[in-house]
């Protein structure tokens, strides 16, 4: 069954490791009928949350204008999202930071978005794989919180010029990601 899917991309650097991940996800995904929305956080203007609870009262996600009002609706409509990021200090890169502190507007807005699948791909420089957990709990606990299934991570250590990832099997665990969907 083709499901549409929302991929949020945090990686601002277009030939790196976590962006050919992403790639690699996504042609998998395609070849297997699904649907694939597309959002690059580190080429959108969006802003943090200003906690100021008017979700939605404009009839869109943030009174704030800014490209979340762009991305929100795919959500809502997404049977899967998949968050791909690199780690920056320990941490969600801030592009991809404000984009998941505003799927707080579904909450405010009494939006139903339960029983979606979500995924993960993400990658870091050391090679030590706790590093990857400054990503991994945030994304895992927003997806308990907003009642999302995780279907699947893919996390990467060791990987910090363009094309270290070639040297892992990241590529190759992005696209069988594409098979728990």
């Amino acid at each position: 069954m083709s499901k549409k899917i929302v991929v949020i991309s945090g990686s601002p650097r277009k030939n790196g490791n976590s962006f050919a991940m992403t790639d690699a996800f996504i042609k998998a995904a395609k070849e297997k009928g699904h649907n694939i929305t597309r959002f690059d956080a580190a080429m959108m203007n969006v802003s943090g949350c200003h906690a100021c609870e008017t979700c939605y009262k404009t009839g869109k996600a943030c009174s704030f204008d800014d490209d979340f009002n762009t991305i929100a609706p795919a959500i809502l409509e997404a049977d899967v999202i998949v968050f791909t990021m690199p780690v920056y200090w320990y941490s969600i890169p801030a592009q991809m930071k404000a984009i998941i502190d505003k799927l707080y507007s579904f909450c405010v807005a009494g939006k139903d978005i339960a029983g979606k699948e979500c995924g993960l791909i993400a990658c870091c420089e050391e090679n030590d794989l706790s590093v990857l957990d400054g990503v991994r709990i945030p994304v895992e606990r927003s997806a308990a919180l907003l009642k999302w299934n995780m279907v699947g991570e893919v996390l990467i250590p060791g990987v910090l010029n363009v094309g270290d990832i070639e040297k892992t099997d990241g590529c190759q665990q992005a696209s069988a990601l594409a098979d728990k969907i």
